[in-house]
């Protein structure tokens, strides 16, 4: 991690969202959403020796958009954008109630393969992935990104919790391999619900991801906030950082970390995205691990009381759109 400019790949899929159902007074909300919350949140938390690069596929009837939407964030630079000939994904998310949903999938974009992901990610620093549509990449190319990259490296599971039905509805399922695919990761994050899908003891399973050198497993829990399972020793990634077997017996470590504050009214899209892009921006930059959650925890807060991801980066900021530094 040399050099006095550090690069953070950010790999996951920019979705196009039609929202229905947070407000019932008011139409569907159309807007950029995937992989664009966490790299809002990115442009809002990283240290400013960092800069962000892209690795995104987008579909060409949405391509021009999406330049648009990536060259309004003044840290992503370079990115590594793959116009394909395809729809574009485009998701329907119809709200139940404050946290639930009933999500839709049309459209899509090949995965990732590793002779195309390969040589994309030599020069970079850390590396974020965020499973958005599920589809993103399958578990060999995911394991040879792993003994490839040897520098940080997290890993939001998130859709791989998720079927998808003929006419596109998504549902949850349980996740082939999730031990394999935990040990892709030095921190690797999924909700509660997707916890469930690997298996009936989330806690043994979280300890054996550990003895195979995951540094970190972090749930999140909504208006709860968060729980770790921790390698003893691990806060934060210091320079020359690179993953390494457990092979003694350890105690590790565990808590939830509470969401401050009383629940927030608003659309909670995308709150796990921005959980954990700030959850890894601030480990970059040297934060221990429950500090680092609690700033998470807070972003994803600060995320409910606003729309999509155009302008977040200022809004978690605390910044008024189009005031914040660029």
């Amino acid at each position: 991690m040399g050099g006095s400019l550090k690069q953070l790949g950010v790999l996951g899929t920019m979705i196009w969202d039609t929202i229905v159902g947070r407000d019932p007074v008011t139409t569907p909300f159309e807007e950029w959403g995937g992989i664009s919350y966490a790299l809002a949140a990115l442009d809002a938390s990283l240290p400013a020796d960092w800069r962000i690069v892209p690795l995104v596929k987008v579909g060409r009837d949405l391509a021009e958009s999406a330049h648009a939407f990536l060259r309004s964030l003044p840290s992503a630079r370079g990115t590594r954008f793959v116009e394909v000939p395809a729809a574009n994904p485009r998701v329907r998310l119809n709200y139940q109630d404050r946290e639930r949903r009933c999500e839709g999938l049309q459209g899509g974009v090949p995965p990732w393969s590793w002779a195309e992901l390969g040589p994309m990610i030599l020069d970079l620093d850390a590396l974020y992935v965020n499973f958005i549509t599920g589809f993103e990449c399958d578990l060999a190319t995911a394991q040879a990104l792993r003994q490839a990259f040897r520098r940080p490296l997290y890993g939001d599971l998130h859709s791989l919790a998720l079927g998808i039905r003929p006419d596109g509805l998504r549902h949850l399922r349980p996740i082939d391999e999730p031990l394999a695919w935990l040990a892709c990761f030095d921190v690797a994050q999924v909700n509660e619900d997707e916890m469930l899908q690997m298996g009936n003891t989330p806690l043994e399973l979280a300890a054996q991801a550990v003895a195979r050198g995951v540094r970190a497993v972090c749930v999140t829990l909504g208006e709860r906030g968060a729980v770790y399972v921790a390698a003893p020793g691990f806060d934060g990634f210091a320079p020359g950082h690179a993953p390494a077997l457990v092979t003694a017996p350890q105690v590790l470590r565990t808590a939830r970390i509470e969401a401050e504050g009383d629940p927030v009214s608003g659309d909670p899209t995308g709150c796990g995205d921005v959980f954990g892009s700030t959850l890894f921006a601030r480990l970059l930059a040297g934060d221990p691990l429950e500090p680092a959650i609690r700033e998470a925890n807070r972003m994803a807060r600060r995320n409910v009381s606003h729309r999509g991801a155009t302008g977040l980066r200022h809004h978690l900021r605390g910044a008024l759109a189009g005031t914040g530094p660029a």
